[in-house]
């Protein structure tokens, strides 16, 4: 898994790029605060090469927390910027900084 973060130089927006490698998932999204945690606001389409991506805009210099459902199932980003406690889930969520 991996995030790409590309800071516009015109406005306080950065494109995150969510990229998940998941050859035999058939459904991958990314929720989290950005999108009231909605697992069809975000969904990432899946490449040729078996990865599933997605850009989203977010404004800077806020953090946002998420995760990746993969099939139903929430799994984590090994590089999120850090990673906060939800009592909600009973689990911990990623975090990414802007």
């Amino acid at each position: 898994m991996s995030i790409k973060k590309q800071f516009l130089k015109s406005k306080p927006v950065c494109k995150v790029t969510f990229s998940v490698p998941a050859e035999t998932a058939k459904h991958v999204a990314v929720v989290g605060s950005f999108n009231e945690w909605n697992t069809e606001a975000t969904e990432l389409k899946k490449l040729k090469n078996g990865t599933f991506k997605g850009t989203v805009d977010l404004p800077t210099e806020t953090s946002h927390e998420f995760r990746y459902v993969v099939d139903g199932a929430y799994v984590n980003d090994e590089q999120a910027d850090a990673y906060a406690w939800n009592d909600y889930a009973a689990a911990e969520n990623c975090v990414i900084n802007l």
